[in-house]
């Protein structure tokens, strides 16, 4: 199945612009609460309309301004997959599924049965959605969507209102879920560990703006703007300018970097915290090793985070994470961290 879509809406405090293709894969958009992503996906539901533009699903049109086609939620086929299931909470699972099936009666008969079974729900086909725990609530969510023989699937923030283990639970059901499914999927999300598990590309939305679209490989590896840095999780970002055509100064860390190739456009630098290297002050001064004072430790659940910055500066402060036993066998209080040029993120605005 494959959808595109090309729409513009004018919110509240800015205007949102989606321009993307996806084809028989889980397609994924992050972004920052409030920047557009569940809009996105109510405008390609029909529950919210475009102020211009177009939706095309399959070779269906769903969606077309200038031609003045705007087709139901009921006719475009679409399974929407809520925040909180939106299960109807007076019928029991057996009745929410038979609800959206069409055919016959022994038609609808079937496709209920089949579904209960698919996902693990026939013990509780007669029980209401107050009497299942989360996860099965989940799965009766699924087999109601489904059950409308569903050309597309919309996923909006599933996990957002869950705790961990359950979360875990979920995620793996829904990858499950997603390869028997076998056709698009459109997953929203905040979350940059659900979308690297779960989708093979994805596009950031800044305030309604929609970036150029990367497979997670890409992005993680190299995000080039700054949005899409911060979204994937990086921590250490600072303002930077050119110096030649192979090194930049990090002017809010205070230190001039060798990056290879200096990029044309480049406004900021990030380094993720793990990519950091620790060298002995033997090897100081090479290129791109500095002493840094430490400022403070951290301790995480399975590693140390240790803020340092530039020593003799008061630059900004710059994380560094490593396994707790190899930070036992350091712990000092100036040291000497390697910042390797190929992992340094060279980033636009």
């Amino acid at each position: 199945m494959k959808l595109e879509v090309r729409i513009r809406k004018r919110l509240r405090n800015f205007t949102l612009d989606a321009s993307f293709e996806t084809q028989d894969e889980v397609f994924a958009l992050l972004g920052a609460s409030g920047c557009g992503k569940s809009m996105t996906l109510k405008c390609i539901a029909g529950l919210a309309q475009p102020d211009a533009g177009r939706i095309v699903l399959n070779g269906r049109v769903l969606y077309d301004s200038a031609r003045g086609i705007d087709l139901s939620p009921q006719k475009r086929r679409i399974g929407y997959l809520f925040q909180n299931f939106a299960l109807f909470p007076n019928m029991t699972i057996a009745d929410n599924i038979r609800f959206v099936a069409r055919g016959t009666k022994e038609e609808k008969e079937r496709i209920v049965h089949e579904n209960l079974v698919r996902f693990s729900l026939l013990e509780q086909e007669h029980a209401y959605p107050a009497e299942l725990s989360g996860g099965q609530q989940q799965r009766a969510a699924l087999a109601r969507i489904l059950a409308t023989d569903a050309e597309l699937l919309l996923l909006d923030e599933p996990f957002s209102a869950l705790d961990s283990y359950l979360k875990w639970q979920l995620e793996l059901e829904l990858m499950e879920v997603l390869a028997d499914y076998g056709g698009a999927a459109l997953f929203v999300s905040h979350d940059r560990g659900e979308v690297y598990r779960l989708a093979s590309r994805i596009a950031i939305i800044n305030r309604g703006q929609m970036e150029s679209v990367h497979t997670r490989r890409e992005l993680f590896h190299n995000p080039t703007t700054l949005t899409a840095t911060l979204l994937t999780g990086c921590k250490n970002v600072s303002h930077a300018e050119r110096i030649d055509a192979s090194h930049v100064r990090a002017k809010d860390w205070q230190i001039d970097l060798c990056v290879g190739e200096v990029q044309e456009k480049i406004h900021y630098v990030g380094l993720r915290a793990h990519f950091l290297e620790y060298r002995t002050g033997a090897e100081h001064p090479a290129e791109n090793i500095f002493c840094m004072d430490v400022v403070r430790i951290i301790e995480d659940t399975f590693s140390y985070l240790i803020m340092v910055r530039r020593a003799g500066t008061d630059g900004a402060l710059i994380r560094w994470e490593l396994p707790k036993e190899t930070w036992h066998a350091i712990a000092a209080d100036a040291i000497c961290l390697y910042f390797p040029p190929g992992e340094i993120m060279q980033l636009e605005r």
